[in-house]
């Protein structure tokens, strides 16, 4: 929504006596200067108060004594005239009995009507445009300014500042032509990131960038290869002919299995960001905090779109309350929240779901149409093991073709590749503990010394794959597969 646009609706919500107006906002002087420009419309005078200012007329002069909120709001009782009142962090204060009684009197003498909670909507494309050739000139009177960007780039910067409050956009547009003078496509990527870093600082979403993506995932080549199809939904080809963009996949199954690397292999895959919704910053011992930090996710996501949104364990982020009721139905409430979310969408935002429990999986989530597909994360097979081993040497300076992978992948049956990357860890301590260099023998000698979870949940295991048969599609090709 546009300054005007924004200006125009809060001056509706005067003109048909909307005395009192709540705004819940970080942008104080966007606020400020919109509720000027409204009072400048009506012609009439605009008034603020702070705790430490008091009560003064726009570039006028405090009034004496009101600094207290409640002496600021007998004297805007005593003025006989309309105008309109800006009170910053006035919530704090109506812990006050006198002053919450003083403002409910003062709303009802003005007229009989209850109080508005206004939304203040991020800014927009045309007000983010505005905001980016603002700053150009500010910091051209400082320093030159080169700008190298096509339409395009253009276009894909004020996407990558949406989301942002539009004192968060002009920090990130400054810093990126002062560290160089100059605003080209390069400077995409890092807008991107601070603006990560920004949407993750005091939020429930934790930020991946595209840059800091960088591993190997063993296996899991039916899931490769349907990512490999399923990105040409996000071209513009594919929008040509109404095609809707993925929604996203369900990765259920086996614990330390990869389900977790599978989600940030898949923004590696399509080059996207990575957001992660974090259950324990989600929920809020608060009425309504809950839902309101879900809504700021899903608003922030879908700022940040194109982006991959991964949701780990998702059976408790919307199982917290168990049956729900113990929570006064706030799970449900959660849960349905999401699937109208995820149904409805438009935003290019691919969920990823993981989840460990499926027996604690709500079925509505496993409803055909749900997601694109639902993929079922075994126990790695004889193959993906070896793969696995080879990727966790490498990543630890060992050459694989010093070993042998077959001997080592039948050492680990029934081992999760979390469980194979310990075994090649604690080799390795090993061998630096006896100044003696990884051998294949110390490797099978840590993995016989290691009870995996598929011996010590055998019972949970078997129940999960049987639940799975026939229903989901394995990640992996069949590869004469471990039992």
């Amino acid at each position: 929504m546009s300054q005007h646009s924004t200006a125009h609706e809060l001056k509706t919500l005067v003109l048909s006596f909307h005395s009192l107006l709540t705004i819940e906002t970080v942008e104080e002087e966007r606020v400020r200067s919109l509720l000027i420009e409204v009072a400048n419309d009506l012609r009439l005078p605009f008034y603020e108060w702070s705790v430490t200012d008091g009560l003064r007329r726009l570039r006028g002069a405090s009034m004496d004594m009101t600094q207290d909120a409640l002496m600021a709001l007998k004297n805007m009782d005593r003025l006989d005239f309309d105008a309109i009142y800006l009170f910053k962090d006035l919530a704090p204060h109506l812990s006050n009995a006198n002053i919450a009684r003083a403002l409910r009197d003062l709303a009802q003498k003005l007229i009989s009507t209850r109080s508005i909670k206004f939304e203040l909507q991020l800014p927009d494309e045309q007000e983010l445009r505005e905001l980016v050739r603002s700053v150009i000139d500010s910091i051209s009177t400082r320093q030159p300014v080169r700008v190298d960007l096509s339409r395009d780039e253009a276009q894909r910067m004020i996407r990558a500042l949406s989301g942002l409050t539009l004192n968060q956009a002009r920090q990130v547009i400054a810093q990126a032509i002062v560290d160089d003078g100059c605003l080209d496509a390069k400077d995409i990527q890092t807008i991107i990131k601070c603006k990560g870093e920004l949407l993750e600082h005091g939020g429930v979403l934790e930020f991946f960038p595209v840059e800091g993506n960088r591993f190997e995932l063993g296996g899991f080549e039916r899931l490769k290869s349907w990512l490999d199809s399923a990105k040409i939904g996000f071209t513009p080809a594919a929008r040509d002919l109404n095609l809707e963009a993925p929604k996203g996949i369900l990765l259920v199954g086996v614990q330390g299995c990869g389900k977790s690397l599978a989600a940030k292999f898949v923004a590696r895959q399509w080059e996207l960001p990575l957001l992660k919704l974090d259950a324990g910053r989600l929920y809020d011992k608060y009425i309504g905090e809950t839902e309101r930090n879900f809504r700021k996710a899903t608003t922030l996501a879908e700022a940040l779109a194109p982006v991959i949104l991964w949701i780990d364990e998702i059976e408790k982020v919307f199982a917290q309350g168990g049956s729900g009721e113990s929570d006064g139905g706030l799970s449900h409430r959660l849960f349905g929240s999401f699937l109208t979310w995820l149904q409805e969408k438009n935003a290019e935002v691919f969920v990823v779901g993981a989840a460990n429990d499926l027996m604690s999986v709500p079925p509505e989530l496993l409803r055909k149409g749900r997601f694109d597909e639902i993929f079922f994360v075994d126990l790695p097979t004889p193959g993906e093991r070896q793969n696995i081993f080879r990727i966790h040497l490498m990543l630890r300076k060992q050459d694989p073709a010093q070993f042998d992978l077959a001997a080592l992948a039948q050492a680990t049956e029934g081992f999760s590749g979390a469980e194979i990357e310990q075994v090649v860890i604690s080799a390795l301590y090993h061998a630096l503990q006896k100044k003696t260099p990884l051998t294949t023998d110390a490797l099978v000698e840590a993995a016989n010394s290691t009870v995996p979870l598929s011996i010590a949940r055998r019972e949970d295991i078997e129940g999960i794959r049987e639940m799975a048969k026939g229903r989901f599609t394995p990640v992996a090709l069949a590869d004469s597969r471990s039992t």
